[in-house]
């Protein structure tokens, strides 16, 4: 596989403060909540965090793939303005699908290594629930007879045209490639559940969320915005769907295409989410970094085969920087199908007892653009606890790329 991609190198960026919300089931107490006003709660919240004042942020970059919202095209500039960041420091979106939470890690770095930036907001947030039924053949109207076009985005952008497969199918052909047979899948999707629940037991996740209540985002001179949750729901503070999934139980489902591996239960959990993080060249704040972002890079692969992407992208950081997989004391891969993040590990050649050790996104869930954050986050968290130097977080994009990003315990001292 090429190594051949974008590579950035970062020697002054800070991770100062990170934080997310629970991730909530499809349908859930989230289903109803703009990702706007989701990224405007995280954004307030990792400001808060760092004690770093909104006047002090230079640009604020921010991502959501879905248009789950009629305002989706103000979701960048609105996160900023309502986070009480001044009017004059510009607001940028961007979309890499899956990738969108290390994308905007990487634009974040790229103001601050290379263009003297002190302090960049970055805030991916996703509704899945959101995503609209559309058409996009009606706006002439609708002639007699002609078949009417609603579909659900949700489960139509699961299809890749290129090649005229769905995500799942393209794990389906990894599955055969690799010969990975559906126990090998269910039990690494068993092994998710198990490693989460237990997590969440501990209150491991309970230090990076930020607990949800109904409240209004006032901004002075502008209409106020509201994030309300269902009635008699008072505090979201808890990933929803985290559970008891047994290997049992995951063999009993069927799977999605006839004689596959992949079922629902061991591919990625739809769910809604946000997540923030506040990048400086400094420790600005008075607040010690969580992290350094040492590098990123992101590759393109095999639309076919676009769940090998994190193979691509890992390699060309390996590369670039000089390090070894020795090197490497914690992953984090997106778990978008079993079969995929199987064979993501098999041909790197990672430990088992390094990769997603409190679970991936079979058990907690993937709302696209805020996933990359989660795992840089929960990452960063887990080098300091276990008193590691370098982590990397990775995931595969539809579409075929992959995307990676390096960081560094600050606290590391050998």
């Amino acid at each position: 596989m090429s190594t051949e991609g974008l590579f950035s190198e970062y020697r002054l960026v800070a991770l100062l403060a990170a934080v997310r919300t629970p991730w909530v089931d499809l349908g859930g107490a989230l289903s109803q909540v703009s990702p706007t006003d989701l990224g405007i709660a995280v954004a307030r919240a990792v400001l808060a965090q760092a004690s770093v004042a909104p006047e002090a942020v230079e640009a604020v970059i921010a991502g959501s793939v879905a248009q789950a919202s009629f305002d989706a095209y103000f979701l960048p500039r609105h996160i900023g303005l309502y986070a009480g960041i001044p009017q004059a420091v510009p607001a940028l979106g961007v979309q890499r699908i899956c990738g969108t939470g290390f994308e905007v890690l990487a634009q974040a770095g790229s103001l601050i290594e290379h263009q003297g930036l002190g302090a960049v907001l970055s805030v991916a947030s996703e509704s899945m629930s959101r995503n609209p039924i559309a058409a996009y053949t009606h706006r002439n109207g609708f002639r007699v007879g002609a078949p009417v076009e609603f579909k659900d985005v949700l489960w139509e952008a699961l299809f890749d045209p290129a090649v005229g497969i769905d995500m799942i199918q393209t794990a389906e052909r990894i599955a055969q490639e690799f010969a990975l047979s559906r126990i090998e899948v269910d039990s690494f999707a068993a092994r998710s559940f198990a490693r989460a629940q237990a997590a969440q037991i501990v209150g491991w996740f309970q230090k990076e969320i930020l607990p949800l209540t109904s409240q209004t985002f006032a901004v002075e001179g502008y209409q106020p915005r509201h994030l309300r949750l269902p009635r008699g729901v008072e505090q979201l503070s808890t990933d929803t769907h985290i559970r008891d999934s047994s290997l049992a139980a995951l063999q009993r489902l069927n799977p999605v295409h006839a004689g596959g591996v992949q079922t629902a239960g061991n591919s990625c959990a739809l769910v809604d989410g946000a997540a923030a993080v506040l990048l400086g060249s400094t420790a600005i704040g008075g607040t010690p970094p969580l992290a350094w972002l040492r590098a990123s890079a992101v590759c393109g692969v095999a639309p076919e085969t676009m769940g090998l992407g994190p193979v691509a992208a890992i390699r060309l950081l390996l590369q670039r920087t000089g390090l070894h997989l020795s090197d490497i004391g914690r992953f984090e891969i997106n778990e978008a199908q079993g079969a995929q993040v199987l064979a993501v590990q098999r041909l790197l050649e990672i430990d088992d007892q390094c990769l997603n050790v409190h679970g991936g996104a079979i058990a907690l869930g993937h709302p696209l653009a805020a996933t990359g954050l989660r795992l840089t986050l929960t990452l960063a968290r887990q080098l300091r606890a276990a008193h590691l130097r370098y982590g990397i977080a990775s995931a595969c994009i539809g579409g075929g790329q992959g995307m990676a990003v390096l960081i560094e315990n600050p606290d590391y001292s050998g």
